[in-house]
């Protein structure tokens, strides 16, 4: 009986281990290692690429305001991958190992990489040139996938056309080209991975009559990767198309769908694009982002009125929903796209400002609503508030380079000297107002004024105390006492109580319990123990005599207030009719100047350009005003002559080339010292160049020239007429900073 026992667990164990040899080709050992390496190792393998593929799903951040890329992963192509683990695996591309790699950080994919590289070596079964483990084929699949997550391309190519080569019947060999295709897309060699999907699907080079769904859906978004990196527009739509029609990897039909609906937003086709975006806002098992990113490009695209009007109350709904908190951004930038479209400007202003104060709100989103928000100020001719809109639109800019940024700065920058005058003529006008004022009228204003930010300042020091009464934002939030002492009612809480009496005497000092305690006379109080007396420090914000003492008494210093409200009314006026094209406030600003009795020399510029500007409105009857005190008055300049002469027609017309010569010759005569010629053949060739860019130019060398030649009166009027004739011009702001000096 003994013996039996013995013989039959002999017998048990020299099958166990005949059937661990990879050796060996027997149904026993086939099974053995199929269920070791999968169950063992592979299971393993394939759990660590689906971590490191949550990790990559979880930390790449779309840019919806841009077209979406197909794959979402963020590849760096600079990244240079170095080798973790090496075998002698046939396609495994490692040739053995050291303890240095070993004790590296392993990533999720290093991980799978590793399990899938000792399935191969523990459990492959190569028996007389065939591979006779059925998961082999899994395991270099995974260790492609594991390198081409890691970005290493080359590798992942060679794990997959070993299996392509070795194992042409296995059911994987079709994912596994859509995955070769996807690598080589990936080194820029699209055009192999076009003929290889297109080889698997339309000429099916395989032995399968048909693929299932998934393995279709795959192959065309890899036909569409590869044709969005060749610029076939039209197949990529195409593919996708195709790629969208079972919606098998719910994920990936999702991003497919918005992909297609952007291209065809991008070509204009606001139907097709309707058609996608609708499609995919229905499609129930779709990741919540696609779906309502595609509502809100439902609402940039809607065809017509009616479909705008029924987005409009769509996205009102989805407002009010609390699931759309981290949307509300851009839920509400898109309601104030659409009030702005039919003119609701108070609505549209109302919406761009709560997107501004969503939270979880993105930089890139309020930078397009500080944007919208600049540009509708600008249009309504408000230009201070909408420089400081464009002014935020820079500080949340990550991408400074960005074309649309340096528009908004380009605009900045242009409104930075209107701001500037424009601040000059308000300070100007309310110091001249004041001084003007009775000195018992200028005492009543600033006791209005110092009334009104003692109240603020109030309202301020009780907004502090009720924050640390009630658990507001203290700055001690980590306080014990704090804490313990928080939710009681005011009176109750001794840290309030302590820190209000404590903001009370910093503002107030101590003060008698009397009415109209804020009035009293009484300036100093008692110290608790040596019985000194300390006086109170007066705020200077708080005393009348120092808002007094501001006021301008010279009559010299109120001249030169008004000389300059003057001289910056009517830089206005330049800026507002050659830079913004704004004619009205154009008007105001240099008919006021005209009000206030400017010095003379500003007289006839000023008759120019209104004259000029009610010409360019077809108001003759006020165009005629300005026009006859420029000829009465000032019969003898060349403002005059041109409105004598205005039809006066070009003797003949020259090529910009010529004229190019011909300017860089009488700019040589000039530097040379031959003023006299150089200021004659000026004079004779200034015909030739009335329709130039160049005139400004010839026009300045002119002045120049009269400068070196000429009296100092004669060559100040020449400045004179470049100044005003072509102000917004850099060669009109040189001669206005020559005349600036000539002043002096």
């Amino acid at each position: 009986m003994e013996y039996s026992r013995k013989t039959f667990i002999y017998l048990m164990l020299f099958l166990a281990l005949s059937s661990c040899s990879v050796k060996k080709d027997t149904v026993i050992s086939r099974n053995y290692h199929a269920l070791t390496s999968y169950f063992n190792i592979l299971f393993h393998g394939e759990e660590a690429l689906e971590e490191g593929l949550q990790e990559i799903r979880d930390s790449y951040k779309d840019d919806w305001f841009h077209q979406l890329v197909i794959e979402p992963i963020a590849f760096d192509d600079r990244k240079i991958a170095l080798p973790i683990f090496k075998s002698n695996g046939p396609g495994s591309g490692f040739v053995g190992n050291n303890k240095k790699e070993k004790t590296k950080v392993l990533t999720p994919f290093d991980k799978a990489e590793e399990k899938a590289v000792k399935a191969i070596q523990k459990h492959g079964m190569n028996v007389n040139g065939l591979e006779r483990n059925r998961q082999i084929d899994d395991a270099y699949l995974l260790l492609g996938k594991a390198r081409y997550y890691s970005q290493r391309f080359v590798p992942a190519i060679e794990a997959f056309n070993y299996v392509i080569a070795n194992y042409p019947n296995a059911s994987l060999i079709a994912e596994t080209k859509i995955w070769r295709a996807k690598a080589n897309i990936r080194l820029n060699n699209e055009a192999f991975a076009i003929e290889s999907m297109n080889l698997l699907l339309f000429v099916k080079d395989t032995l399968e009559a048909d693929f299932p769904k998934s393995i279709k859906e795959q192959a065309n978004t890899a036909l569409a990767m590869a044709y969005m990196q060749s610029d076939s527009l039209q197949k990529v739509k195409k593919h996708l198309k195709l790629a969208t029609r079972t919606k098998e990897n719910r994920s990936q039909a999702a991003r497919n769908l918005f992909v297609l609906g952007q291209m065809y937003a991008k070509e204009s086709k606001k139907d097709s694009a309707a058609i996608v975006f609708n499609r995919l806002s229905q499609f129930k098992k779709a990741p919540y982002k696609y779906k309502i990113h595609a509502i809100i490009e439902l609402a940039k695209n809607s065809p017509n009125d009616a479909a705008s009007f029924a987005v409009l109350e769509r996205l009102r709904k989805l407002i009010k929903n609390r699931e759309n908190r981290p949307y509300l951004d851009k839920l509400y930038y898109q309601t104030a796209v659409i009030h702005q479209h039919y003119d609701s400007i108070q609505l549209a202003k109302k919406c761009y400002n709560n997107s501004l104060r969503a939270k979880n709100g993105t930089d890139q989103q309020k930078s397009y609503t500080y944007e919208k928000l600049g540009n509708l100020y600008f249009n309504n001719s408000e230009y201070v508030a909408a420089s400081s809109y464009y002014d935020s639109v820079m500080k949340v800019s990550v991408d400074t380079l960005e074309l649309r940024i340096r528009r908004v700065k380009r605009k900045y920058k242009n409104l930075a000297s209107l701001i500037k005058y424009e601040k000059l003529v308000a300070i100007n006008d309310s110091i001249v107002r004041i001084a003007s004022l009775p000195k018992k009228a200028q005492e009543a204003f600033f006791q209005n004024y110092i009334e009104n930010l003692k109240n603020k300042d109030e309202e301020a020091a009780q907004l502090k105390l009720n924050q640390i009464a009630f658990g507001g934002n203290s700055g001690n939030s980590g306080n014990s006492l704090q804490s313990s002492n928080q939710g009681k009612w005011y009176f109750h809480n001794t840290q309030s109580l302590g820190f209000g009496k404590t903001e009370f005497q910093k503002i107030w000092g101590n003060r008698k319990l009397e009415d109209n305690w804020r009035w009293s006379s009484s300036a100093t109080f008692s110290s608790t123990k040596k019985n000194t007396v300390a006086t109170v420090v007066e705020d200077t914000r708080y005393n009348l005599a120092t808002y007094l003492a501001t006021i301008p008494k010279e009559k010299e210093q109120i001249d030169t207030l008004k000389f300059d409200r003057n001289e910056a009314l009517y830089e206005l006026g330049i800026i507002y009719q050659e830079q913004f094209k704004n004619l009205k406030l154009a008007i105001e600003r240099l008919e006021r100047v005209v009000s206030l009795r400017p010095r003379k020399e500003l007289v006839l510029p000023i008759n120019w350009h209104l004259f000029q500007i009610y010409k360019r409105l077809g108001e003759d009857a006020k165009a005629n005003v300005y026009k006859n005190i420029i000829l009465t008055e000032y019969a003898n300049t060349a403002f005059a002559q041109i409105i004598k002469n205005p039809d006066k027609k070009i003797e003949q017309e020259i090529e910009i080339s010529t004229l190019e010569t011909t300017y860089k010759e009488l700019y040589y005569s000039y530097k040379k010292g031959e003023y006299k010629k150089a200021l004659k053949d000026i004079n004779k060739m200034l015909p030739s160049f009335s329709s130039s860019k160049l005139k400004p130019k010839l026009e300045l060398l002119k002045a120049y020239t009269i400068g070196k030649h000429l009296d100092r009166k004669t060559y100040k009027g020449a400045l004179e007429f470049v100044s005003i004739s072509y102000g917004g011009t850099k060669e009109g702001k040189k001669a206005k900073e020559i005349l600036i000096q000539f002043n002096k």
